[in-house]
């Protein structure tokens, strides 16, 4: 044989005892640097849950304060009726209403979906409540009896809306623990 096959069959010799010494290096490290990678998410996952934990249980304090704040029970004292007409105060607790939800919108990043629809369908439910008893009375009617009639809508319902909302929310952060 020549030389250069033989300095050939050499390159090939030692190009393959090479690539075999890595490969089992490579299979023996592997479960140590798969493990290694584990531990190191779960302590990311760790580090970013002791941050994110109170942002949502802050989250979902908000949205139960929101709930009773917009629970027309809570509501109906809170905003006066006094020098109003009736189509004014109609106006007062809807945009009340509004207002408590925009002001607490960025929470439904730290919340779950179906607890955010739920207060988006008890803000929408409240307001309908609110326009369905205005129309049902005569426009000269005084405000207090627009108070009434919500009020008494509210009693004759089987179970309130406010507390099956805020029992929505309280499942949800029963789940983070």
């Amino acid at each position: 044989m020549s030389s250069i096959s033989l300095f050939f069959l050499d390159i090939v010799k030692y190009s393959l005892s090479g690539i075999v010494v890595f490969f089992i290096a490579y299979l023996v490290i592997r479960p140590y640097l798969d493990q290694h990678l584990k531990i190191r998410l779960l302590d990311l996952k760790k580090d970013s849950q002791s941050t994110l934990l109170p942002l949502r249980l802050q989250a979902y304090e908000r949205l139960i304060l929101l709930v009773d704040r917009i629970n027309p029970l809570n509501l109906l004292l809170r905003v006066s009726s006094s020098g109003l007409s009736l189509a004014e105060y109609q106006q007062v607790l809807k945009a009340e209403i509004r207002e408590e939800f925009q002001h607490n919108t960025t929470q439904q990043l730290y919340v779950s979906s179906s607890a955010w629809s739920t207060l988006a369908k008890i803000k929408e439910d409240t307001l309908a409540l609110i326009n369905n008893a205005a129309q049902s009375l005569p426009a000269e009617a005084p405000p207090v009896e627009l108070s009434k009639l919500i009020l008494h809508h509210l009693s004759s319902l089987e179970s309130n809306p406010y507390d099956s909302a805020a029992q929505v929310i309280k499942g949800d952060v029963q789940q983070l623990f």
